[in-house]
């Protein structure tokens, strides 16, 4: 065989095998792109576009936010100072030991349970809290996902009536309710009755 045939037969194949590597090459870095799309809504300095609550338990530490209460057991809010219909909303959330905690969203208020259920006495992360913990609503995986004592990426999706929640990448809840359809702003919670600490980082919001 000459030496021009088999450049002849290996070309397509090398070309093939480019082209491939090109597309993966554009692939991979819009979709990361895409992770990075929504605005931040914590500055990690201070509580800017915050509306802050009358209680010092909420404040910005070396990047992360961090809520608090003391020996009193008080609970709190802090809620941001814009409201949201539909929204995507993600953050990380870490924790030690237990707490009760969540993320708020629309009016009436749905919540997003963080940590054990005052109520229930079991951790209901990433379940829905509207009152009650809908049978249909509760995040029953979220216990072989979660990461004690470290960092887990949570993911809200409120889209018309129905709410979804992803816990490290995983789809874990939904909720679907016609009642929960007024903007509101987003909140975390310090849940009183217990002393407890949880942090947030890279906490991010999208109107849709």
């Amino acid at each position: 065989m000459s030496a021009s045939s088999y450049r002849c037969r290996i070309a397509p194949r090398a070309t093939a095998v480019m082209i491939l590597g090109l597309a993966c090459a554009a692939v991979i870095p819009t979709r990361r792109a895409g992770a990075e799309e929504l605005p931040s809504i914590f500055n990690g300095r201070d509580l800017t576009g915050w509306r802050t609550p009358a209680e010092p338990y909420w404040k910005a530490v070396d990047g992360v936010l961090v809520g608090a209460n003391d020996a009193a057991k008080k609970g709190s809010m802090l809620y941001t100072e814009k409201s949201y219909g539909d929204v995507i909303v993600e953050g990380e959330v870490r924790w030690h030991g237990e707490i009760d905690s969540g993320f708020m969203l629309r009016k009436p208020e749905v919540q997003v349970q963080i940590g054990v259920s005052r109520s229930l006495k079991r951790d209901m992360t990433c379940s829905f809290y509207v009152g009650n913990y809908p049978e249909q609503a509760q995040a029953k995986r979220a216990g072989e996902l979660l990461r004690p004592d470290d960092w887990n990426r949570i993911r809200i999706e409120a889209r018309g009536d129905t709410f979804t929640v992803f816990l490290n990448g995983e789809k874990v809840s939904q909720y679907t309710d016609a009642k929960y359809k007024d903007p509101g702003p987003i909140g975390l919670q310090i849940h009183g009755g217990l002393t407890m600490q949880v942090e947030f980082r890279n906490l991010r919001a999208q109107a849709l």
